[in-house]
């Protein structure tokens, strides 16, 4: 079992950048794939990035491509959101997951563990 804590949320103005963490403890943290997910009010919890167990591969939805970098540093059982160029519409609960999948997955079903989220604030 895994625990997620994230970090790094906060107010910017559209234009701006964050960075999250997500801070990993308990099994080994390079056994987990790990995803980022996001939930605008109202709205469903939607996939944003994720990232294989060594960190060789990534996917991002459309939508953040160009804009957003998941990285991690299994070395600090970390994995990070870096965000530019941020929008009005990136505003929500920021979530960080863990999946035993070998291979990356988007979908929310896949992902055992979750985080209790950081918010996002994107003003115009």
């Amino acid at each position: 079992q895994v625990q997620l804590v994230e970090s790094g949320g906060g107010l910017v103005q559209a234009g701006g950048s964050l960075r999250l963490s997500c801070a990993a403890s308990g099994r080994t943290f390079s056994s987990y794939a790990m995803g980022w997910f996001r939930q605008a009010p109202g709205k469903e919890r939607e996939f944003v990035a994720a990232i294989s167990r060594s960190g060789g591969s990534t996917y991002s939805r459309d939508s953040v491509n160009g804009r957003f970098t998941i990285s991690r540093d299994n070395a600090k059982s970390t994995v990070y959101l870096q965000m530019n160029s941020l929008k009005p519409e990136d505003t929500g609960v920021y979530y960080c997951a863990a999946t035993n999948n070998r291979i990356i997955a988007t979908l929310r079903r896949d992902y055992d563990y979750w985080g209790q989220g950081t918010q996002v604030t994107v003003s115009t």
